[in-house]
C-alpha cells in the first residue's frame, strides 16, 4: 500500500523547499508595521542606497567638483553666528532682503599697472568707480555670506566622518558657490581701502606690489571675520586689520634687509679677473726667470743653477718632475737644509735682477718649502 503524503502544515514547512523559503523570507527581514520588505520597493532601495556606499554617487560629480569638495570639508568651515540664523524662516528672510549693487572693479588692474612703476604716487581712483556701502548693506551683505557658510557648516556636522552622499554634496557646493560670491561681491567693494591706507605708509622702492598683496590678504581675513551684528561698519575693522599687515610686512622686511643687505644681482657675482690675470702674470713670469736661467743674468753659480733647476723644473731637463729638497740634497750631495739656503739665496739674486729690470712689474712670490 503506498505511503500517503502528510496533509499537516507543520510538517509540510520541513521540507527542502519550505526550508529555503525560509531563509529567504528571513534574509529580507520584517519592516514595521508587520509587512514583509518585499511588499514595501521604496524601503528596500533606499537600504540598497545605504548600503551600497555613497561612493557611486558621488562618481556623478565632476573631478573638479570633488576636488572642491575634499578642499571644502578637510576642515571645519567657520562661520560668524546669528541669531536671524536659527528662526524657522531664516532662508527666505534673508534671502528676501533687498540685493546691494555689484561695484565695477574695471578700474582695479590698470590702475595697478600704473601705481606699481609708480611706487603709488599717483590719484586714488576717482569717484563714480567704487560703491560705498551703508551699514544696512553691509549688514544685507554679510548675513547672506554668513548664512551660506552656516548651512554648510550644518551639512558638515551630519555628515561626520563618512563620505557625504550625491544630495549633500550638491547641497555643500551649492551653499559655498553662494558664499564665495558674496565674499568676492565684499572684498571688490573695498578694494579701494587696501589702496587708500597704502599710501598711509612708508614703502620702500619696489615693495608696493608686496605691500598691496598682504594689504588684499588682510581683506579677506577681514570678510571671514566681521561680525556685522556688532553694529560697527566693516571699513573701520578692515582698516585696522590692513594697517596691522603693513606693519608685519615692513617688520618682516627690515629683518630681511638686515640679512641680506643687497639682492641677487649678477652685476655683482665674483669675477674671474683677478685669476685670470694671476694666472698670465705667472705666465710671464715664469718664461721672464725661465729667460733669466738661460741667460744667467743673475750671476748664479752651477750649484745654485742645479738647485733652481731641478726644485722649479726650469734651466735642466723640464719634462722631468721637481724635486724635493731632500732628493736635491742627494743629487749635489749636501743636506737637505744647505738645499734650502742655496734655494732661497738664487731666489733672491732672480727677483733682485728682475726688479733692475723691470721694477713695475717685479713681483715674484715666496715659495713654500
Amino acid at each position: 500500500m503506498p505511503r500517503l503524503r502528510n496533509a499537516n502544515p507543520s510538517t509540510s514547512r520541513n521540507s527542502p523547499l519550505d526550508r529555503v523559503r525560509t531563509r529567504s523570507r528571513s534574509s529580507v527581514g520584517p519592516i514595521s508595521g508587520g509587512q514583509n520588505a518585499a511588499a514595501d520597493p521604496s524601503r528596500i532601495n533606499r537600504r540598497k542606497t545605504r548600503g551600497s556606499g555613497s561612493g557611486e554617487e558621488l562618481r556623478r560629480l565632476s573631478r573638479r567638483e570633488e576636488s572642491l569638495l575634499a578642499r571644502v570639508l578637510e576642515k571645519e568651515i567657520d562661520y560668524i553666528n546669528a541669531d536671524l540664523f536659527h528662526e524657522a524662516n531664516a532662508e527666505t528672510e534673508i534671502f528676501g532682503l533687498d540685493d546691494v549693487e555689484r561695484p565695477d572693479v574695471t578700474w582695479y588692474r590698470p590702475l595697478m599697472e600704473d601705481l606699481i612703476p609708480a611706487r603709488g604716487r599717483v590719484d586714488p581712483p576717482k569717484a563714480g568707480k567704487s560703491i560705498v556701502l551703508s551699514g544696512k548693506q553691509e549688514r544685507i551683505l554679510f548675513l547672506k555670506f554668513n548664512y551660506a557658510r552656516f548651512r554648510m557648516r550644518a551639512v558638515q556636522i551630519e555628515v561626520g566622518a563618512r563620505r557625504p552622499d550625491l544630495a549633500e554634496a550638491r547641497t555643500i557646493l551649492r551653499w559655498h558657490a553662494i558664499a564665495a560670491s558674496f565674499r568676492e561681491q565684499i572684498a571688490e567693494t573695498n578694494l579701494a581701502l587696501v589702496l587708500a591706507m597704502a599710501k598711509r605708509v612708508r614703502i620702500m622702492d619696489g615693495e608696493f606690489a608686496d605691500v598691496v598683496s598682504e594689504g588684499n590678504m588682510a581683506l579677506m581675513r577681514s570678510v571671514d571675520k566681521f561680525d556685522c551684528e556688532r553694529g560697527f561698519k566693516f571699513s573701520t575693522y578692515a582698516c585696522r586689520a590692513i594697517l596691522k599687515a603693513f606693519s608685519r610686512h615692513g617688520m618682516k622686511s627690515t629683518r630681511h634687509r638686515q640679512r641680506f643687505v643687497t639682492d641677487f644681482d649678477p652685476a655683482f657675482e665674483r669675477s674671474d679677473h683677478l685669476e685670470t690675470r694671476r694666472a698670465e702674470y705667472v705666465a710671464d713670469s715664469a718664461a721672464e726667470v725661465r729667460h733669466l736661467m738661460d741667460t744667467n743674468e743673475a750671476e748664479l753659480t752651477l750649484v745654485e743653477q742645479t738647485v733652481i733647476g731641478h726644485r722649479f723644473g726650469v734651466g735642466v731637463d723640464e719634462a722631468s718632475n721637481t724635486l724635493t729638497l731632500e732628493q736635491v740634497g742627494q743629487i749635489i750631495g749636501v743636506t737637505k737644509e744647505r738645499v734650502r739656503q742655496i734655494q732661497n739665496k738664487a731666489l733672491a739674486k732672480l727677483r733682485t735682477t728682475i726688479e733692475e729690470l723691470n721694477p713695475a712689474e717685479a713681483r715674484i712670490p715666496s715659495t713654500k718649502n
